[in-house]
């Protein structure tokens, strides 16, 4: 969520004027992350999120924005997208496609406790429920295909042991790809800054910018290596034990997903390995931009590697 594109006041009120909301009171960007243009916008009687799109095509956006609705409505705490008066969720703001959400409550729990993880894979297993009965598929923009790509494309920055482990891991999750899991949408991203808290209470789910059709187990394993790990990037076995408990509690897993388990943890460390390897070595142009240090990603990798993530018996 860095600015990559400046949208001044007066350019965002005459934009406004589209959406039946009261007058523009203030608009603030959001500096952290960094795939899509984000500012917080204040009316006199709303609170939103604004969204310009840098990578998106304008075709692709319908299946983020109608999931987030879809979700709303389901009952799951996922900021709603905000129609304009024509009834579509997105427009042209600065030559970008742009939307506007719901501003939730809250802030992220950088330090979870078993309790807080517990909340997570409860939210997490009722999206996977909900998406079942969601109609728009949307292939992973990054999937197998992008992998390839991505490999290829930071090879030339690695050191040979990190060139040995990609090339490995690589051959390793050509297996994975063979399975068939049970798929629908997934977050593809809930890791602790986008899961927002009130009072230890969770209050809601951000930023479904890698929202696709793929693995729910895959989505389970991704979330898993960011909430459960301890400070050497292992499972720390009491917020893992509380996390996938409640989300079971809710969806439990097949056996297919359950003998998958340990490579969808490794396939969750590589492809955001990969993702932070790409941003930090071949950056976009950009202003207030931060990309995350891939270093992390393959202590998890390599920790996957070395301890499989078994799981408990049902």
């Amino acid at each position: 969520m860095s600015v990559y594109t400046k949208v001044s006041f007066d350019e965002l009120a005459a934009w406004l004027l589209r959406y039946a909301l009261s007058p523009l009171v203030e608009l603030a960007p959001i500096v952290s992350g960094i795939e899509n243009t984000n500012y917080f916008v204040t009316t006199e009687n709303e609170r939103l999120v604004l969204t310009l799109y840098e990578r998106l095509p304008a075709e692709d956006l319908p299946f983020y924005l109608n999931l987030m609705a879809h979700l709303a409505q389901h009952g799951v705490p996922a900021p709603a997208p905000v129609a304009d008066r024509s009834g579509t969720y997105f427009g042209v703001l600065n030559s970008k496609p742009a939307s506007l959400v719901m501003r939730l409550d809250g802030a992220p729990q950088l330090s979870p406790t078993p309790a807080h993880c517990a909340q997570i894979g409860h939210v997490l297993a009722q999206l996977h429920v909900a998406t079942g009965t969601f109609r728009g598929r949307h292939a992973n923009p990054r999937g197998a295909t992008w992998r390839t790509q991505a490999a290829r494309a930071v090879k030339r920055f690695l050191q040979p042991a990190q060139l040995d482990l990609v090339n490995a891991e690589m051959d390793v999750q050509r297996k994975i790809a063979r399975r068939r899991l049970p798929q629908s949408a997934i977050h593809g991203d809930l890791f602790r800054d986008n899961a927002l808290f009130v009072c230890d209470k969770l209050s809601g789910i951000i930023d479904f910018g890698f929202a696709a059709t793929d693995a729910l187990a895959y989505d389970l394993a991704i979330t898993v290596n960011d909430w459960c790990i301890d400070a050497e990037c292992e499972l720390e076995p009491e917020r893992t034990a509380a996390l996938l408990a409640a989300y079971q509690a809710v969806r439990p897993l097949t056996d297919d997903e359950r003998d998958a388990w340990p490579l969808l943890l490794r396939l969750g460390a590589l492809r955001f390995w990969l993702s932070r390897l790409y941003d930090m070595n071949l950056p976009r142009p950009g202003e207030l931009t931060h990309a995350h240090d891939p270093e992390h990603f393959e202590r998890v990798l390599r920790a996957r590697v070395a301890h499989p993530g078994r799981l408990p018996s049902p």
